[in-house]
């Protein structure tokens, strides 16, 4: 297990009150980290972190909107008043307020998907950068999706969104590989959170996508939450500007 032992390593998780977010904090935690659990709703963190706390891990919850730059940076702040600098950082938070078509779709819908889904993690990215120059070593992860993979006439904005997530981790990657920082992104397909609720509680969409997925099921927060601990940890060590795809298969049909 020394492989994936992130034990003293301070992680910062966005978006980690629930979902995919609630299941990387929680499998960071059992894997030895430190972390903080941050999304918008501080109750919500909460409850995250008497979770972690109850499986005899560290935790602290810390609310932030990934749409403020401020908060992100108090943030940052708050973590090194508490536990140091920075080892791992997973941008998970994201948002996707418009379902239809690209053409006609307003500029503010447009500026609010980039900002949160691309330009907040650059933030960040950036915020964490100068505690990993200095120890010369860390884990960035980025929660991407299989949508910046394909198109869509539904999500097109979202879809575009991800891509950009991949290829900032693909830049960053090469940037700061010499400082021997590692970032990567995780591309899920259909998991079953709140977030995806609308897809996976249609049952005729729901059946449609067991029978077609190579591994017959849609995933849960828990496959995605490993991947994230292999990226973060020594198992990780030798990987970097990747897209790691988790999705049952959807993708390879």
């Amino acid at each position: 297990m020394s492989l994936f032992n992130l034990k003293g390593q301070v992680a910062i998780v966005t978006g980690s009150s629930r979902g995919i977010g609630r299941s990387i904090a929680n499998q960071l935690a059992k894997a030895g980290a430190k972390v903080v659990v941050s999304s918008r709703n501080l109750d919500a963190c909460e409850a995250v972190l008497k979770e972690i706390q109850a499986e005899g891990g560290e935790a602290m919850a810390i609310a932030a909107s990934i749409s403020n730059k401020a908060q992100l940076e108090a943030l940052i702040a708050q973590t090194h008043a508490a536990w140091g600098g920075i080892d791992i950082l997973v941008c998970n938070a994201a948002t996707n307020p418009y379902y239809g078509p690209t053409t006609g779709m307003s500029d503010e819908v447009f500026d609010k998907v980039m900002r949160n889904n691309v330009l907040s993690n650059t933030w960040l990215c950036n915020m964490v950068y100068p505690d990993m120059k200095a120890q010369k070593n860390g884990a960035i992860v980025l929660v991407s999706s299989i949508g910046g993979l394909h198109g869509s006439a539904v999500i097109g904005a979202y879809n575009l969104s991800k891509a950009a997530d991949m290829q900032l981790a693909r830049n960053l990657a090469v940037e700061w590989g010499p400082d021997n920082i590692r970032v990567n992104c995780i591309a899920p397909g259909l998991i079953k959170t709140d977030f995806a609720k609308a897809l996976h509680e249609d049952p005729v969409l729901s059946a449609k996508y067991n029978s077609q997925a190579p591994l017959r099921r849609m995933g849960e927060p828990d496959d995605i939450g490993g991947i994230a601990v292999f990226l973060a940890s020594p198992a990780g060590q030798y990987v970097t500007g990747q897209t790691i795809v988790a999705d049952g298969g959807m993708m390879i049909r």
